[in-house]
């Protein structure tokens, strides 16, 4: 059984993880935002090229 801790051990704790996490600057976020939404551009152009060629395939195929 886990030993109970009091609701302002808690709030110590929790305050000391906090101070230790390493917060990302501006120019980071920015970055990264970036970074997803040419990625998330690059793999939607994918497969809009893939599913045109399977498309026009298939309508070769079946006439």
């Amino acid at each position: 059984m886990a030993t109970k801790t009091n609701p302002l051990q808690f709030i110590q704790q929790v305050r000391t993880e906090v101070s230790k996490v390493v917060w990302p600057t501006r120019r980071e976020v920015m970055l990264t935002t970036i970074m997803v939404f040419i990625m998330a551009a690059l793999t939607a152009t994918f497969f809009s090229l893939v599913d045109l060629g399977i498309r026009t395939g298939l309508r070769l195929i079946l006439g």
